[in-house]
C-alpha cells in the first residue's frame, strides 16, 4: 500500500499541538533574527513556557521508552534530540515536532544496535504472509486509532509496553517508528538503513510494511485476547 500523507502518518490519531508550543516555536523564531540580545530579553522570552517544554518532552519520552525502555537512557535521548532537532522548524510547530522526533529516532537506532549489534539487519528475504492482513493499517487489523492510543495512554499501558517488548527488536522499532511517530515505510527504512548497522543497508519500504504487518497481527491477537477476557 502506498505510503499516507504527512498529514495523517501516524496510526494514532495526532493530539493537537497546544497553544503553548505554538507560543514557544513563535517565541523561537524572534530569538533568531540575527540581533543581539541580551539576557533580560531571552528570558524574558522563555518565561511561562515551563508548560511548553513539559509537553514536548513528555511527548519524545513516551516514544524513546517505546523504543529504548524507561530510564536514563530515554532521558538522555530526548535531551539528544532537543540539542539536534533542527532549529529552522520551530516556526512551524508540527515540523518542530517532526524534527525531534527524527533525531529522536536516529539516536535510538543507533543506541539499539550498539546494545544489541546485528539486532536491525535488513531481512534477507521477503517475510513469509501471514494470513492475518493484506494491509499495513490498522483498519484492516480490526483495530481503530482511539483503541490504540488508549492502550497507549490507559490503563492498560503497561500491558502494551509488556507485549512490544515481546516482539523481535526490528518489529518493536518499526511499529514505534510507523505506529507513533508517524514515519511513512519510505522514511522507516531510510532510517534504519542509514543508523541500524553495517547490515542494515537492505531495508526497503515494502520490507517495512511486511514487518509492520507482523506487528499489526499481533497486535489484533492481543486485543482480540484481552477483549475475551473481560
Amino acid at each position: 500500500m502506498a505510503d499516507k500523507t504527512a498529514a495523517s502518518n501516524s496510526l494514532i490519531p495526532p493530539q493537537p499541538i497546544p497553544a503553548e508550543v505554538h507560543d514557544f516555536a513563535r517565541q523561537i523564531t524572534g530569538l533568531l533574527d540575527g540581533k543581539p540580545k541580551d539576557e533580560a530579553a531571552i528570558n524574558e522570552a522563555f518565561e511561562g513556557l515551563d508548560n511548553a517544554f513539559d509537553i514536548i518532552a513528555a511527548g519524545l519520552y513516551s516514544l524513546a521508552s517505546m523504543l529504548v525502555g524507561e530510564g536514563e537512557d530515554s532521558m538522555r535521548l530526548v535531551e539528544t534530540a532537543v540539542a539536534e532537532a533542527e532549529v529552522s522548524s520551530c516556526h512551524d510547530a508540527t515540523r518542530a515536532r517532526k524534527s525531534g522526533r527524527r533525531a529522536l529516532a536516529i539516536s535510538a537506532i543507533q543506541l539499539i544496535q550498539r546494545r544489541q549489534p546485528g539486532c536491525l539487519d535488513a531481512p534477507a528475504e521477503p517475510a513469509a504472509s501471514t494470513g492475518c492482513i493484506g494491509d499495513d493499517d490498522l483498519d484492516a487489523a480490526g483495530v481503530s486509532g482511539q483503541e490504540i492510543e488508549t492502550m497507549i495512554a490507559g490503563p492498560d499501558r503497561e500491558r502494551v509496553r509488556a507485549w512490544l517488548n515481546s516482539l523481535p527488536v526490528d518489529a518493536r522499532v518499526i511499529f514505534a517508528l510507523r505506529a507513533v511517530a508517524g514515519f511513512t515505510s519510505s522514511e522507516t527504512a531510510e532510517l534504519l538503513a542509514a543508523h541500524g548497522g553495517p547490515r542494515a543497508a537492505g531495508w526497503t519500504a515494502d520490507a517495512v510494511r511486511d514487518t509492520f504487518r507482523q506487528g499489526l497481527c499481533s497486535l489484533a491477537a492481543q486485543l482480540l485476547h484481552s477483549t475475551s477476557g473481560r
